[in-house]
């Protein structure tokens, strides 16, 4: 598995600073969200999304959320490594855990720029 591009690690960095900086709850969540799309291909990423989305569950103690968390953080690493994530996921556990999604235009150029500098 080759590594998360850069400007895709600035971008999922970017994300997870904005979730950490954001006052309302909504900002906080849409921000995890958005992180965890980008991180999806790459396994420590993709599990650091959900360990954010785990801790943000448990501060809103919110248990459905926080359990959907815990398991997928457990597989988080794996499904990366196998190539076997749901495209465009948000990672929330108000959405089925092998649903794929659109993913938002800018989040794939993002994506595709770092496709592109792996080629």
């Amino acid at each position: 598995m080759a590594p998360m591009p850069p400007t895709v690690r600035t971008a999922f960095e970017d994300e997870l600073r904005s979730a950490s900086a954001a006052t309302d709850l909504d900002d906080m969540w849409r921000a995890l969200e958005r992180a965890h799309i980008l991180s999806q291909p790459w396994p420590w990423p993709h599990t650091r999304s959900h360990w954010h989305m785990l801790k943000l569950a448990l501060r809103c103690r919110d248990r459905k959320e926080a359990l959907g968390q815990v398991v997928r953080l457990s597989g988080a690493g794996l499904a990366s490594s196998l190539g076997r994530v749901p495209i465009g996921n948000t990672g929330r556990a108000t959405v089925g855990i092998f649903q794929p999604m659109p993913i938002p235009a800018d989040l794939a150029a993002i994506l595709e720029a770092g496709k592109s500098a792996r080629t």
